[in-house]
């Protein structure tokens, strides 16, 4: 292998999913932000959630707009779901672990809420199951996947759906889109 040749190889292919996203995805972006800017202005909070690295993007945007994007400002009402070791392994012990996320989203979320799922693939069991249970309470449902989306078109009201069959490339193009939320978001509520 080259690392030189790799290293071209995968900035291309990161470019052309990039590509692809900047004109699939402008839609969904400005809905998910129109809903996420709602729901804060309405005193709601935004409840993330997923698996592996799905996961570490949950909590990366949970505490960017906990404790900040751009600059300083009032902190905006967020949570990621999946940092709550205690609630995860009781949950996975005494109810599954598809059920993980869907109790969290029953005891926490409130109508007007905002559940956000991150799944790769868009068939994550434990996201699926949430995502009912937040549209069961009245929350909000969107979601970040990719591929063909997976069940989440059927399960969120908004779905950034990255254009690309490989997990590194979908989840690159998560956490890309997610900062752009969180500035976006930021913004719009002329916090900063």
């Amino acid at each position: 292998m080259d690392p030189l040749d790799y290293f071209n190889r995968e900035l291309e292919d990161h470019g052309e999913v990039l590509a692809k996203c900047r004109t699939t995805l402008t839609v969904p972006f400005q809905e998910m932000l129109t809903l996420w800017v709602t729901a804060i202005q309405n005193g709601n909070k935004i409840l993330f959630f997923g698996n592996g690295g799905s996961a570490a993007d949950a909590q990366h945007l949970a505490a960017e707009l906990v404790i900040r994007f751009i600059e300083d400002r009032k902190p905006i009402a967020a949570i990621a779901l999946n940092t709550d070791t205690s609630a995860l392994t009781a949950g996975a012990n005494d109810l599954g672990f598809e059920e993980v996320f869907a109790r969290q989203i029953d005891a926490l979320g409130r109508p007007g809420d905002v559940a956000v799922g991150l799944t790769t693939s868009g068939t994550s069991p434990n996201v699926v199951k949430a995502l009912e249970m937040a549209r069961k309470k009245g929350l909000v449902t969107t979601a970040f996947t990719g591929r063909d989306g997976g069940l989440m078109p059927e399960l969120a009201d908004v779905s950034l759906i990255v254009p690309a069959q490989s997990t590194r490339r979908i989840q690159e193009m998560h956490i890309t889109f997610g900062h752009m939320l969180c500035g976006a978001l930021e913004q719009s509520l002329k916090l900063v």
